[in-house]
């Protein structure tokens, strides 16, 4: 039973250490996409996220008035 734990662990390592080397247009969430059209998702998705951020912020600062 050791073994088989020992093994499954260092498949995962070695798995894990092959996705750090990927080009990031073969990463599974990129496939597909160009440089651009990545760099555009992504700073749709920041920007969606600052917005949440300031209005968390808004309604924090006006709720302890």
């Amino acid at each position: 039973g050791n073994q088989r734990e020992k093994s499954r662990e260092k498949a995962l390592k070695q798995q894990k250490e092959k996705q750090k080397s990927m080009a990031a247009s073969e990463k599974e969430g990129n496939k597909g996409l160009s440089l651009e059209e990545r760099k555009h998702r992504d700073a749709e998705i920041m920007r969606q996220k600052q917005l949440a951020k300031q209005a968390a912020k808004g309604a924090e600062g006006g709720a302890s008035k």
